[in-house]
């Protein structure tokens, strides 16, 4: 019995030498977890497969040279539905799983908001490929957006209506969240600083996001004498009120936010789109070589063009993983933390370097639809 005990010993000795079972030493190289938390159902779910797409694919691209320092990356997906209720869950699961110390989510302001806490009180990275709401980043100093605050974006699309396409009788519609209701707040704040330009808000609608029919204040916009409208909401808000407002005025000029700017948008809108315009931080069709090849690799992998805040996720996972091989380790926080604070990141939406409210500011490019395609406004825009 000694002996059998004696070689069983033995036997384990060598296994664990050679890696067949893992010693406490091989427990230091399990796979580094990232998780993306955005909504997978339901209305606005191109948005979070977009997300999870975009950050497979660049940990698959870390996969592929080795992973960090000999450690595979896993990417772990959580469906919100694009619901605040559910992003505090979904927080709490990630919170849960100690080996997440990052999530690339969520896709709305209002989600990041409510679940935001959670990541700062359990000190998890939270990267927002999307929230513009200004009040996100001030939640805590491990909350991160790597998109512009809503004032800047606000500017640039109020820029394409009133410089770009020569409008001045601007109508809002709105979709019935905060971040809706603030964006709006914001869009009628900065007309009434251009009041040397003559433009002037002449109505302002609010409706249920996901509506059918937005007809009732289409009709009111139009009545008031709006020649350019700007939507606040996303590609399914900007294709039917597209669509529907072209029924009564086929010369009305339809301006929106980053977060329209999406192959949805067209096929939701069809004909009805052209002329949609709206600034982007990201291109798909620039002649960077980065963005081109991203772009390819892209499409050959799901069979359609990134959005920009899809390319803005695969910049965000970039970005930690980055600072992950930097730091050597990803369960010092606070040094993660400050690595990722300090970084400066060159990818495919440009240069990204967080100021000390871990936001970012860059430039916006300005994009219209023309013949069922996404060309720069000044190859497509028509006064």
């Amino acid at each position: 019995m000694k002996k059998v005990r004696f070689l069983l010993s033995m036997i384990l000795i060598i296994a664990v030498a050679f890696g067949i079972v893992n010693s406490p030493a091989a427990a230091d190289e399990a796979p580094i977890k990232i998780a993306v938390a955005a909504p997978l159902t339901g209305d606005n779910s191109e948005y979070g497969i977009g997300f999870y797409n975009a950050v497979t694919m660049m940990a698959e691209s870390w996969n592929e040279k080795g992973g960090i320092q000999g450690r595979s990356i896993v990417v772990e997906q959580f469906d919100d539905k694009n619901s605040p209720e559910e992003g505090v869950s979904v927080a709490n699961k990630i919170a849960s799983d100690k080996d997440i110390r990052c999530v690339i989510g969520h896709f709305a302001s209002g989600v990041c908001m409510a679940a935001a806490p959670t990541y700062q009180d359990y000190k998890i990275i939270e990267i927002s490929p999307s929230a513009s709401h200004p009040d996100y980043s001030g939640i805590g100093d491990f909350i991160f957006r790597n998109n512009t605050v809503i004032m800047h974006e606000a500017k640039a699309s109020l820029d394409i209506a009133v410089n770009d396409l020569g409008k001045k009788n601007i109508g809002i519609i709105s979709i019935k969240t905060d971040w809706g209701v603030s964006t709006a707040g914001i869009v009628k704040n900065l007309v009434e600083e251009m009041a040397d330009s003559g433009a002037t808000v002449v109505a302002h609608e609010e409706v249920i996001e996901g509506s059918d029919d937005y007809r009732p204040a289409i009709t009111k916009l139009h009545d008031a004498g709006a020649d350019v409208v700007i939507c606040v909401g996303m590609y399914n808000l900007v294709a039917p009120v597209s669509r529907q407002y072209k029924e009564i005025n086929p010369d009305i000029q339809i301006v929106g936010f980053s977060n329209s700017y999406s192959e949805e948008l067209i096929k939701l809108g069809g004909e009805s789109v052209e002329g949609v315009a709206f600034p982007v931080i990201f291109f798909s069709k620039s002649d960077d070589p980065k963005v081109q090849e991203f772009v390819a690799n892209f499409k050959e992998k799901f069979g359609s063009e990134p959005s920009a805040l899809t390319a803005q996720a695969y910049d965000s996972a970039g970005i930690y993983f980055t600072a992950v091989e930097k730091l050597g380790d990803e369960k010092d926080s606070d040094a993660l933390r400050d690595e990722i604070a300090n970084l400066t990141y060159d990818g495919v939406t440009g240069t990204t370097k967080f100021d000390e409210n871990g936001d970012v500011q860059k430039s916006f490019t300005k994009v219209t639809i023309k013949n069922g395609e996404f060309v720069l406004l000044e190859d497509g825009a028509s006064k």
